[in-house]
């Protein structure tokens, strides 16, 4: 693909590529938010899916317990205000309603979908026709009101996300079996193992401690129901069961989620395929991480490799998933720095450019013809 020189002069004093393997900035940035766009929908989906589940093995609910219930899943999206701008009650209605359709919510399912579209849209030439034509199905999915019938439907909302969730998975797919070996699946899949890394941590920060409200708590007796809600929060019941295959308790839970080599949505395998797509963009070895945000996101995949849960908890377990989603938001933006940032045009200024240079130009050829 061709390269822009803005964006090449717009990177770090390291030199990631050579100018001709650099993409259009614009094509990175449209591929990288193609994946993060869709896998916040499928996560965003799934949380919503398992929650409202959740709430049938309970008999008896009040307004505060609901309330209790959802608040948490609008506080991982960050739209707990924007929710109360809309919504005087957090109920299962409202939240699932606004955190599914609502166009004013930019974290929504609906938004979301829509985002990735429109970004595929604007690099249609760049993606294999069967990658586009499941983002397009998945958004006339919403636009044309099938998916707000499945959810009014009297068998719940659960075939709803399980369409979203399949039009994700269709997408990783094709992606895979359609999409050559180039920049632009670099930046797929970063992007996707970025946001997946960013939900587990969110994931676990709101779930476990609205389980166990005190550190204190840590290890104790808790409904085996919410830990498996929890683990099916991030499709990871069936892999935790084989890989323990015993009673869910709290500390494994979280030491699955956090540490395991092979599960794929846990930290540790999201932050092993970020560091490789890491370095195959910025053309580093494997043990090189020239800037700031770089040496954070390498210190921090070190600590994966080292640290014990018993470590994290000792130090503090909320302050520690608050510290993987800081830094993976720092390395969000420096890759946006590096790859994506195209400086804004001075047209004024452009024009005076031009103008002295037509200036120059008259001059030149006055003096030629004087000659």
């Amino acid at each position: 693909m061709s390269a822009s020189t803005s964006t090449s002069a717009s990177r770090e004093t390291y030199a990631p590529r050579r100018v001709g393997e650099i993409m259009l900035s614009r094509v990175a940035a449209s591929l990288y938010w193609i994946s993060r766009y869709l896998e916040r929908a499928e996560n965003t989906a799934r949380l919503l899916d398992v929650n409202l589940q959740l709430l049938l093995d309970f008999h008896a609910i009040d307004d505060e317990t609901l309330k209790e219930h959802w608040i948490p899943i609008l506080r991982s999206a960050d739209e707990e205000e924007g929710f109360g701008k809309l919504y005087d009650t957090a109920n299962s209605r409202n939240v699932t309603e606004y955190m599914t359709f609502c166009a004013e919510n930019p974290n929504s399912v609906f938004s979301c979908i829509s985002a990735a579209r429109e970004n595929a849209r604007q690099v249609r030439d760049q993606i294999s026709m069967e990658m586009w034509e499941v983002l397009n199905m998945a958004y006339l999915f919403f636009k044309d009101g099938e998916a707000r019938r499945l959810w009014n439907d009297g068998d719940g909302a659960g075939p709803l996300y399980e369409r979203v969730k399949s039009f994700s998975h269709y997408f990783l797919g094709l992606t895979d079996a359609t999409f050559s070996r180039n920049e632009g699946y670099e930046f797929l899949q970063f992007g996707m193992y970025l946001e997946r890394a960013d939900k587990t941590s969110r994931i676990l920060d709101i779930k476990y401690h609205m389980l166990l409200p005190k550190i204190t708590d840590v290890g104790g007796a808790v409904d085996t129901v919410q830990w498996q809600a929890l683990l099916r929060s991030a499709s990871a019941l069936e892999a935790y069961r084989r890989f323990y295959m015993a009673e869910i308790l709290p500390k494994k839970v979280a030491e699955f989620l956090i540490f395991s080599e092979n599960f794929p949505r846990s930290l540790r395998f999201c932050m092993q395929g970020l560091d490789d797509y890491l370095h195959r963009l910025t053309n580093t070895g494997p043990d090189e991480y020239p800037t700031p945000p770089e040496r954070a996101f390498g210190k921090l995949l070190s600590d994966l490799n080292f640290l014990s849960i018993e470590d994290i908890f000792r130090s503090g377990f909320h302050e520690y998933l608050v510290k993987v989603q800081e830094v993976l938001s720092d390395l969000d933006s420096h890759i946006f720095r590096v790859f994506m940032f195209y400086p804004p045009v001075d047209v004024a200024a452009e024009i005076r450019i031009h103008q002295q240079e037509q200036q120059q130009q008259q001059q030149t050829r006055s003096s030629t013809t004087r000659i």
